[in-house]
């Protein structure tokens, strides 16, 4: 009986032991956000998946030409609508002849400059980034966090091309420089501004450069969502 009543002791006192062992566990940190991360999920990342269709119109104002064309896209379907003023077409991305591809050119460049903060992650394999902590943004000569994006030479519509990006703490685009080529110089400098929010994702409405001669904006933004 004593040796029964020690042995019930001892499993007591191991059982205890094992119950306070794993009360006293560290939690496990959670996984460090890369850079491309924090500036996706600023734009509303997280809700992507539940983007069933997103519609907008591409707008440039050079002086006193005005440019305009809509797209309608169903990511999901990957299918695209192209509206033009001359026509409309519908295709698949994955099923693309010689006039769709062509078409398709301008829709990559178009939504680009829609979701570039969302797209860059996409492309995290096909492109390499530098972070650099601080450097003077190109229009408001502010100080600011810039992120350096590099597409690789081969494949793609325009294969070679920089991306300078200057946001904040907030990790929402404010300026922005395109490169052709990573030329050292650059090709255009332009605003991100007028934030708007639609379907759970962060746009910028309006782009302009330095004197304002060059604006670039969105109309007509809808998102479906499921």
């Amino acid at each position: 009986m004593a040796k029964y009543f020690s042995a019930c002791i001892l499993f007591t006192i191991l059982f205890i032991s094992c119950k306070e062992t794993k009360k006293t566990e560290a939690p496990q940190p959670e996984k460090e956000l890369t850079i491309l991360e924090k500036i996706a999920y600023a734009n509303g990342y997280e809700n992507w998946n539940k983007v069933e269709e997103l519609k907008f119109t591409f707008n440039v104002d050079r002086d006193t030409s005005h440019f305009e064309r809509t797209w309608i896209w169903k990511p999901k379907m990957n299918q695209v609508t192209a509206i033009s003023a001359k026509d409309t077409l519908v295709y698949n991305r994955k099923d693309m002849d010689s006039t769709a591809y062509k078409t398709n050119g301008g829709f990559i460049n178009d939504k680009y400059w829609l979701i570039a903060p969302i797209n860059i992650l996409w492309d995290k394999d096909g492109s390499t980034n530098e972070l650099t902590p601080s450097a003077e943004a190109p229009i408001s000569k502010t100080s600011m966090q810039k992120l350096t994006v590099v597409y690789k030479q081969d494949g793609g519509y325009t294969p070679g091309d920089a991306y300078d990006f200057y946001f904040g703490d907030d990790y929402l685009i404010k300026e922005w420089v395109f490169r052709k080529g990573n030329q050292a110089e650059p090709s255009m400098s332009t605003t991100w501004e007028d934030y708007t929010d639609v379907g759970g994702l962060k746009v910028a409405k309006m782009h302009q450069n330095e004197d304002g001669s060059f604006k670039l904006y969105f109309t007509n933004l809808e998102v479906k969502t499921n």
